[in-house]
């Protein structure tokens, strides 16, 4: 592997032509993988994370990012199924984003879905001390690690949208553990906070 590095001005114009044209003479052909991994390949393998054995949930939650989970999960919910993403990214802008997504992939998901955009903790990569401790409580009684980037935001989210009774009673919540977890150990590097990890 080579690695290129280039600045943020860079970064923002990725996916523009004139930056792929330029990576291409640079490089000669190459494949990208586009942030966060989200492309057609990946989406078609989210896809099989519901299966039949998932019908009896009425709904099913996962953190977002860019998107490519999300994505995979409505195009396989089934009709009575909602799908509920929580945005590990502040802004609304990711709503926008995933219909031009649905679009992109011919995705039109058979049961309904919503994103929850208020369990970010500040943006990408920020946490809180309520989010920690959150994760700490959640490993305790579960036993079940999470990240603090997705997947711990997620769950958090669920947990404040019961306590709120967002869902109606009798509902069935099925919570999809995105991985993550390699990263709790930089966490660690970087600000010291000693999280569970497998």
């Amino acid at each position: 592997m080579k690695l290129h590095f280039v600045d943020r001005e860079s970064y923002r114009n990725k996916n523009s032509p004139m930056f792929l044209e330029k990576l291409r003479t640079l490089f000669g052909d190459f494949y990208l993988i586009p942030e966060g991994g989200t492309n057609g390949l990946a989406i078609n393998g989210t896809k099989e994370i519901l299966g039949e054995t998932h019908s009896d949930y009425s709904h099913v939650c996962v953190s977002i990012g860019t998107g490519g989970t999300l994505a995979g999960l409505a195009a396989s919910l089934q009709s009575h199924q909602t799908l509920v993403g929580l945005s590990s990214l502040k802004g609304e802008f990711i709503r926008k984003e995933m219909e031009d997504l649905f679009l992109t992939h011919h995705i039109s998901p058979t049961g309904t879905w919503e994103i929850q955009t208020d369990y970010h903790f500040g943006g990408y990569g920020k946490t809180k001390p309520e989010l920690i401790d959150f994760m700490r409580w959640f490993y305790r009684e579960f036993e079940i690690p999470l990240d603090p980037i997705y997947t711990g935001k997620m769950a958090y989210g669920i947990w404040d949208l019961l306590k709120k009774d967002h869902f109606p009673k009798g509902s069935k919540l099925l919570l999809v553990h995105t991985g993550g977890l390699q990263g709790n150990a930089g966490f660690f590097n970087q600000t010291g906070i000693d999280l569970p990890i497998l």
